[in-house]
């Protein structure tokens, strides 16, 4: 392939992640071309449509690259088959229904030399970055998280986040454990869990974790999928030095309460511009920090049974 020429690229799984996110940033991207859709469902007028992913394999040797956004629970077997027939595979978070699963297909990308990316999307909001720069070095004494949204709002008639697997509120709340893992100076560990499971479902609805990082400091996370009205993403860090404040999911920062100015929201822009770097150097970048959080979340949780959940 001549480097001037662009990775051509596959979805699996045309939902609306796939619709919002992937696909615009695919197109605005010119290391990519999209050229193949795979999903159950009615592909795009003018791509490639295949039913399964194994016939896609076969009858597109061209296509390089696989951005998986199927549900987790199916997602393991297609990124084995993609890396296995020697193809890049781009997964959509959380990289896996297990940490086990993730660990195996890392080692496989590594047997094949092929790139794995395991994508955490909220770690590319813009404020991210800066809150690590500014966190680097400095002690921090606490932390708090406040994640609560609406699952009816952003998972109409998904009954899959429900079923074992899914991962429940986590969904969301995997998101801000993916920026806490990115931006503490020192790693923390989960120290006890409480978590609100409906009686007719498999997943949690809300959680409440206590964390402490290597000194000692404690953080804490609220995550609940019940909130209506305004949306709550926020995560606050103080330290020796003063307070950070990251809000509206990390597209928002301040500094001991002055709002810090950040660029327009690209986070799947992001995302792509690190996988293209990743093909470009042939590497893999499988950081499964906040998915071992989650794991610990359902080891060490209490269970609370609340009422029934009806979408």
């Amino acid at each position: 392939m001549k480097a001037t020429e662009p990775t051509k690229i596959a979805i699996v799984g045309l939902g609306k992640i796939a619709h919002d996110q992937h696909i615009p940033s695919i197109g605005r991207h010119p290391g990519f071309s999209l050229s193949a859709i795979v999903t159950r469902g009615a592909g795009l007028p003018g791509f490639d449509h295949f039913t399964q992913l194994d016939a896609m394999l076969s009858a597109r040797p061209d296509v390089t690259a696989v951005a998986l956004c199927v549900p987790p629970q199916v997602r393991f077997g297609m990124a084995w088959a993609a890396l296995s027939a020697g193809r890049d595979v781009l997964l959509e978070k959380p990289p896996g229904a297990t940490v086990a699963e993730v660990q195996a297909l890392a080692d496989l990308a590594r047997t094949k030399g092929r790139t794995l990316f395991a994508t955490w999307h909220s770690r590319f909001a813009p404020a991210v970055a800066q809150a690590k720069a500014w966190l680097s070095g400095r002690s921090v004494t606490r932390g708090e998280i406040v994640w609560r949204e609406d699952v009816r709002k952003w998972h109409p008639g998904q009954a899959w986040i429900w079923d074992a697997g899914g991962m429940g509120v986590f969904d969301p709340g995997i998101n801000a454990l993916s920026i806490l893992t990115e931006i503490m100076p020192a790693p923390v560990h989960l120290t006890s869990a409480e978590l609100e499971f409906p009686e007719n479902r498999d997943t949690p609805i809300a959680a409440r974790l206590s964390f402490a990082d290597t000194a000692g400091a404690a953080v804490t996370a609220d995550f609940d999928w019940r909130q209506t009205g305004p949306q709550t993403w926020d995560i606050a860090v103080e330290t020796t030095d003063g307070t950070l404040t990251l809000s509206a999911g990390g597209a928002a920062l301040e500094i001991d309460g002055r709002a810090v100015d950040q660029p327009a929201e690209a986070e799947y822009d992001g995302i792509y511009a690190r996988f293209a770097e990743l093909l470009a150097a042939g590497e893999s970048d499988v950081d499964a920090s906040p998915l071992v959080h989650v794991a610990d979340a359902f080891m060490l949780g209490r269970r609370i049974v609340t009422d029934p959940f009806h979408d």
